[in-house]
């Protein structure tokens, strides 16, 4: 997969399954998540694209949650990963963007995942969420 192996795959997916659900729930910033995401090799940050694009179709984000989600990012409107997103339906081809827009998609994406996740944490899943993804501790919190 991309030129990772599968062990260190399994490594990477579960710490991009942690950052951006810490982002979606106010529990790291999106800086941070950033931060995190522009220290990984271009190898990496395609795999993350990839991954959390899965993330983004997984809660069902509308054209109304990107434009939001970019409005969040800080990233231009006109720039790629705003329009792609921002589509009806949105486009999830982020880890073909060139390299030099890693950066930029990471920020939308998460940021209208992190839209569309709050919204269905508080409508589908309110009260009723088995999900260990959508309850996660406060860093101090943690075991």
């Amino acid at each position: 997969m991309l030129g990772i192996s599968s062990e260190d795959w399994c490594g990477m997916r579960g710490a991009t399954e942690r950052v951006v659900n810490e982002v979606a729930q106010g529990l790291r910033t999106l800086e941070n998540g950033t931060a995190w995401f522009s220290l990984l090799s271009q190898v990496e940050r395609k795999a993350v694209l990839q991954e959390v694009a899965g993330y983004a179709m997984q809660a069902h984000i509308t054209a109304a949650d990107g434009r939001a989600g970019v409005a969040r990012s800080g990233v231009k409107s006109t720039a790629n990963a705003s329009v792609m997103i921002c589509m009806d339906p949105p486009r999830y081809g982020f880890a073909v963007l060139p390299a030099e827009e890693h950066v930029n998609a990471f920020r939308v994406l998460v940021s209208a995942f992190s839209v569309a996740d709050t919204r269905r944490r508080q409508t589908y899943c309110k009260g009723i969420c088995g999900h260990g993804w959508h309850n996660l501790p406060a860093p101090g919190e943690r075991s």
